[in-house]
């Protein structure tokens, strides 16, 4: 045997009578913390990524409650006529919270819907020829009597096809030259057969309004008159009809009341179907 063969081995460049160096442990050995703080920094990570996530479902969330711009609801306002329910823009019945004479509370039950349609036929001609300029995609009508059955009140509201400009341009029309308070440019209201709204007609009008509206692309009216079938002398404009101290038949009848609070009620369904905030001191059971 090799002389120190029974000796231990020597590390490389050990000199001879040299204890030998003791063996190196292993990293991890050496480190004892290093897997608990990167599991710890894993963590924090995790965290910070759940975190994030979370608050940008937050942000999204929010984002889809926000209104819609201006542009977005009057376009959005072309589609409400077939993309909304009858029952939501014309309610089978109206709940009108102190809108009547002497802030009393008035009640509208829905008699009759009209298909929609165009606008042909359906104002008289000096009318039509006032709205002509925005064009018309769509009229919608409704008739309601009242809780007494004293009144009669269609509803009506065309769909222009005019941009912003346009709808602004035909209210400021109206506004300024009071084209909506002329006797000869009043709404004729529908009186289909077999309803009790059939002897509506255009000598039975007493009250009415007409509202141009420059959110949405449409224009509401409503007209009013007596349910007996009487015929009226002296229409008056819902708003001249509301005013306090009328003392006129279509004043003290509340016959001004209901062409101006139907109306009300439908414009503001019109804009909150687009999309639009609406307050309203009307409500629907």
């Amino acid at each position: 045997p090799w002389p120190g063969s029974h000796l231990p081995p020597q590390r490389a460049g050990a000199r001879p009578g040299m204890p030998a160096a003791p063996p190196r442990r292993p990293a991890s050995a050496r480190r004892p913390g290093a897997r608990a703080l990167a599991a710890a920094a894993c963590l924090v990570l995790g965290i910070g990524l759940i975190g994030g996530a979370a608050a940008g479902s937050w942000l999204t969330d929010d984002s889809a409650d926000a209104p819609p711009s201006p542009q977005e609801a009057f376009t959005t306002g072309h589609d409400v006529w077939h993309s909304t329910p009858v029952d939501t823009l014309f309610p089978r019945t109206v709940n009108g919270l102190g809108v009547g004479p002497g802030g009393a509370d008035r009640t509208w039950t829905r008699i009759a819907v009209a298909p929609d349609s165009g606008c042909a036929d359906a104002y008289d001609p000096r009318l039509a020829q006032a709205l002509a300029t925005a064009g018309c995609a769509r009229l919608l009508r409704a008739t309601y009597v009242d809780a007494t059955h004293s009144s009669l009140i269609t509803v009506g509201a065309q769909t222009a096809r005019t941009d912003p400009a346009g709808m602004m341009a035909l209210n400021t029309r109206f506004s300024t030259k009071n084209l909506a308070n002329r006797t000869d440019l009043m709404p004729l209201p529908y009186a289909p057969k077999g309803t009790p709204a059939e002897g509506f007609g255009r000598a039975q009008r007493a009250s009415w309004t007409v509202r141009v509206l420059t959110d949405v692309p449409v224009i509401v009216y409503a007209v009013s008159g007596f349910a007996d079938g009487r015929a009226v002398t002296e229409p008056q404009p819902a708003e001249a009809a509301t005013r306090s101290g009328a003392t006129t038949a279509p004043a003290e009848s509340g016959l001004g009341h209901d062409a101006k609070d139907l109306a009300d009620r439908v414009a503001a369904d019109f804009r909150t179907a687009a999309g639009l905030p609406s307050q309203t001191t009307e409500s629907s059971p």
